[in-house]
């Protein structure tokens, strides 16, 4: 199968890329490069990967992209509320406006896998878990815009949408801002945990995970298009101050409760990825293979690089 990847050099991306190819897919990457090549280096041997260097914004070019796949995987995006606080304006453009086009220009029996973000639940008023079912409510300008495209996906034929839980885990494209990576290397380099509003829940992914959902959703797209599932690891659904006891069952780490300081990222919510599994599919990969992974990261890599503010 022909798979075209937008933002295929990023977090996520270069990671999918690898289990696509082990799949006998042929991959087409188009990317930016902002954080540069280096994540996309250890594919250029390989006769069925190709890369071409375009921002998506450009229609007129892309054109021809969506025209050759026979599977599309949109990961182009602004990731994380604050970088689109910062680049509000390129934020709608990347994660909604170009996602519309896309929608408006597949054809109906291309595959089209889209991946949005459990961030779309925003805060579960009264702590109910959260079901395909459950209302959106995105309390970001990233969650409203990932929110928007999938409602315009799922009004289109030949789509299915994925609401991603926090993902985890250590990538090509390594990113130190995602929670539970951001307290390991914390836990690592400062010997403390400050938490702030511990009590906030949230559900969590590998990103080893996350590829392996979009090859099974491939492998049995007849029950999964024009379909939303969840996905996540049921059994890490878990608050700040549970993240981090499990974090301190692999590295001596000091945690403090801060009373009064409010934390910027309002999610709290707990997330039911029950439907995909009814379908087959489970989680293969633990918070404790995430924690044992990033500690090894984290002894070859320097922070700032891979922020993704």
């Amino acid at each position: 199968m022909n798979i075209l990847i937008t933002g295929g050099a990023g977090y996520i991306g270069s990671e999918l890329v690898k289990f696509l190819l082990d799949a006998g897919h042929t991959v087409k990457v188009i990317d930016t490069l902002e954080y540069g090549p280096d994540s996309l280096l250890r594919y250029v041997g390989d006769e069925n990967f190709d890369f071409d260097l375009l921002d998506v914004r450009r229609k007129d070019l892309l054109k021809k992209y969506l025209n050759w796949a026979d599977a599309i995987i949109p990961l182009a995006c602004l990731v994380g509320f604050p970088l689109c606080d910062k680049k509000p304006r390129e934020a709608v453009e990347v994660n909604f406006e170009i996602n519309k086009w896309i929608a408006e220009n597949k054809r109906d029996e291309q595959i089209l896998i889209y991946p949005c973000t459990n961030s779309g639940y925003g805060v579960s008023e009264d702590g109910s878990v959260c079901t395909e079912e459950s209302p959106l409510n995105p309390v970001s300008l990233y969650g409203k815009t990932k929110v928007d495209a999938e409602q315009v996906y799922k009004q289109t034929e030949g789509c299915c949408t994925l609401r991603l839980a926090t993902v985890f885990g250590t990538s090509s494209r390594a990113r130190t801002d995602l929670l539970v990576n951001n307290f390991v290397l914390k836990a690592l380099k400062d010997k403390v945990l400050v938490l702030y509003e511990c009590e906030f829940m949230r559900n969590y992914v590998h990103i080893w995970d996350i590829c392996r959902v979009f090859l099974f959703v491939m492998d049995n797209w007849e029950i999964c298009k024009n379909q939303t599932f969840n996905i996540g690891n049921d059994s890490i659904n878990m608050n700040k101050m549970q993240l981090a006891q499990k974090i301190k069952q692999h590295i001596p780490v000091e945690i403090i409760k801060a009373e009064f300081t409010s934390d910027p990222d309002k999610r709290d919510y707990i997330v039911s990825s029950e439907k995909i599994y009814n379908l087959g599919f489970c989680c293969e990969y633990d918070l404790d293979d995430g924690i044992r992974q990033l500690i090894t990261m984290y002894k070859l890599i320097d922070e700032p690089w891979y922020a993704n503010y």
